[in-house]
């Protein structure tokens, strides 16, 4: 086996058998790749069924060497993956990786905004700006929704379910899921589809995209960074602010006030609940009052 062959192969894999989004079969894949690249570069003729753990160890201290540990677990977590294709399609007997050790790494808290700052940093947008309406809809329905930026920027208005209360979000994996979205989210939604948005110039192939740039066309995950960025200067905010940011405030906000961690599980779209869990390490003062105010040994 060839490992062109066996590179495409475990592409299809990610994307038929296991619903993958293009993004994430490239992001699986671009360690393949790497692999690839070192040994054509070192001239080491070997085939993926053939290699070894040395070799990979040899790749894995090459590669990344000059990284930090997340870096190097993510790429044997990626070989990983690749070599336990191998072993269910029954290429391959072992997968060399499995006693190759992970470096531990921290678990990173994410970055939040206090209420205060969301509602200042959304006060700063120029309204009187041609997409100042657009922009300060975007980020209400980020805090609002909860939503990843991919989820966003691919929102449609055949997603919009006013009248039930919800938006349709397409999140990873191509899998749909139901988001609450408040009465005043609505509103701005509303406001901007029927005043803004109208007079856009709209392009062949994006009528049904609700946030649009100024030509016409869905807007671009980078347009999303640039504008969080500019506004984050304008309110003298020293935070690093992403999208990801309004995702992160939405779920702590949500426990801080009692939401149970299912329901926020669901909203976020996260597959495991282990995922969702790290908001539990954030801010732990409001769980102190959850034992006051229910436990029967507190009064």
């Amino acid at each position: 086996m060839k490992w062109s062959e066996a590179s495409n192969d475990y592409k299809h894999y990610l994307n038929i058998e296991r619903g993958f989004s293009k993004n994430t079969v490239e992001n699986y894949n671009r360690d393949v790749k790497k692999l690839i690249s070192f040994l054509e570069e070192k001239k080491i003729v070997i085939s993926p069924i053939e290699i070894d753990k040395n070799i990979l160890l040899t790749f894995i201290y090459e590669t990344s060497k000059k990284n930090k540990a997340k870096s190097q677990a993510r790429l044997i977590s990626g070989l990983r993956s690749f070599f336990d294709y191998l072993v269910f399609e029954k290429y391959r007997n072992d997968n060399p990786t499995d006693t190759i050790e992970t470096p531990k790494i921290g678990r990173k808290l994410p970055d939040t905004l206090s209420l205060e700052e969301i509602d200042f940093l959304i006060s700063t947008i120029d309204l009187s700006h041609p997409q100042g309406e657009r922009n300060r809809t975007i980020l209400e329905t980020l805090y609002s929704c909860g939503l990843r930026v991919s989820e966003l920027v691919s929102l449609q208005l055949s997603d919009l379910f006013f009248d039930e209360g919800f938006v349709r979000v397409l999140g990873k994996g191509d899998k749909h899921r139901f988001v609450p979205i408040s009465y005043d989210t609505q509103k701005l939604m509303q406001h901007y589809i029927q005043y803004i948005r109208c007079h856009d110039p709209i392009q062949e192939g994006h009528q049904d995209i609700l946030f649009l740039n100024r030509r016409g066309k869905k807007l671009s995950r980078v347009m999303i960074f640039s504008i969080l960025k500019k506004l984050a200067a304008e309110a003298n905010i020293g935070k690093k602010i992403s999208p990801h940011t309004f995702r992160h405030s939405f779920a702590t906000h949500l426990l801080e006030r009692g939401a149970d961690l299912r329901a926020i599980q669901q909203m976020l779209g996260h597959e495991s609940i282990t995922t969702t869990e790290i908001y539990m390490h954030l801010d732990t003062t409001h769980l102190k009052g959850v034992v006051e105010k229910f436990h029967p040994r507190s009064k």
